[in-house]
């Protein structure tokens, strides 16, 4: 059996510790310009972060992680304080908000709106060995089709080895094995003003963007909308695919590990050109993003930031840039599910690596 990561117990890679405490919370919301931090770090620093899955304590699950997941063969000393106290006590408006938790926010001295956060994605801890992925509320890319009968359905999905496990039919043994890659779906900055904004649909603060690249080494650059950031994550997941196309991915709690820099504006114009929106290197591979509630126009979007990326980073002709992209860039599907939807694409940096070169850049 996995080790538990009850809040405090086990590795902590970071000097700095935030746990998700009901005050270090917010459920169904995300930070505005209007929110006390709950933390507050030099640019640079690295903090070990707990978060929490909202998949077990939700409304439609009882809101009660220990009877939910009781049920399914879960002992008490195997369900995480923190989301048995952020069921009971923490606030959230079953109607109005959003299911996410996110622990935050957290100030980042020196950020200034125009400049970009980079959040690198050092450390990534399963801190039970179990998630949850669901299908409900007559949502996903079938809605009216599944789930049957507007039924709300919960997977309960045990993980060991590293694989996740599901069964051929309802009640069956585990026989089907599928990867898993940790990675966090919401990282975000506060927006500015003094309204929260609702926890599922992402945008140019990021929030729940559920692109699965965004893995242990991967990072995440985030134009700031307010002083000091106020960055905050959650969303934890253990796998997802592309598209997310039942709701959800399969959802369960992380320790995460990242470390916060701010990218100056002059130096985020150098690098990438004006960022509008999400913006991840991973894999080799720069990733912009494309946001909005219509699919089609989510890929305009990601291809116009994938061609401004291209002209602002390495000088190239903007008819070139698009025939570029046509044969040699996947765009790719992040998810369909987050009432905005979005599309991101894996610019090769290795194809540019002459230009680089040239220019006494190096290359990723």
């Amino acid at each position: 059996m996995s080790a538990i990561l009850q809040p405090g117990v086990g590795e902590i890679p970071a000097a700095t510790y935030l746990p998700a405490t009901v005050e270090n919370v917010l459920w169904g919301r995300l930070p505005c310009a209007a929110d006390a931090p709950v933390l507050t770090i030099a640019s640079g620093a690295s903090v070990t972060i707990d978060t929490v899955s909202h998949e077990g304590i939700l409304p439609d699950q009882g809101q009660d992680p220990l009877a939910w997941f009781g049920g399914h063969g879960v002992p008490a000393e195997q369900v995480l304080e923190d989301a048995v106290a952020i069921a009971a006590t923490a606030p959230r408006d079953a109607q109005l908000d959003g299911p996410h938790v996110v622990t935050g926010p957290i100030r980042v001295e020196g950020a200034r709106p125009g400049d970009l956060l980079r959040i690198v994605v050092e450390r990534l801890q399963p801190r039970v060995p179990y998630g949850v992925i669901s299908n409900r509320h007559g949502r996903g890319a079938l809605p009216g089709e599944l789930p049957r009968d507007g039924a709300n359905v919960s997977v309960f999905t045990p993980v060991d080895g590293g694989v996740g496990l599901l069964p051929l039919v309802e009640g069956g043994e585990p026989v089907v094995a599928f990867p898993l890659a940790p990675f966090l779906g919401t990282m975000g900055v506060a927006v500015a003003g003094d309204e929260r904004p609702h926890s599922v649909p992402p945008g140019a603060h990021g929030g729940n963007i559920d692109v699965n690249l965004l893995v242990e080494g991967a990072e995440l650059y985030l134009p700031v909308q307010v002083d000091g950031a106020l960055a905050y994550v959650g969303d934890p997941h253990f796998a997802q695919g592309d598209g997310e196309v039942a709701l959800t991915a399969l959802e369960a709690s992380l320790r995460a590990t990242l470390r916060f820099e701010v990218v100056p504006r002059e130096e985020a114009l150098a690098e990438f050109g004006d960022v509008l929106g999400p913006l991840i290197r991973a894999e080799g591979h720069l990733v912009p993003t494309g946001l909005d509630p219509d699919l089609r126009e989510a890929m305009r979007a990601c291809v116009r930031a994938a061609i401004s990326l291209i002209r602002s980073r390495w000088g190239m002709d903007e008819h070139l840039a698009y025939a570029y992209l046509s044969a040699a860039t996947d765009f790719e599907i992040s998810q369909v599910v987050d009432l905005t939807v979005g599309v991101h694409a894996r610019i090769r940096e290795a194809d540019f690596a002459a230009v680089d070169a040239a220019r006494g850049r190096i290359s990723a």
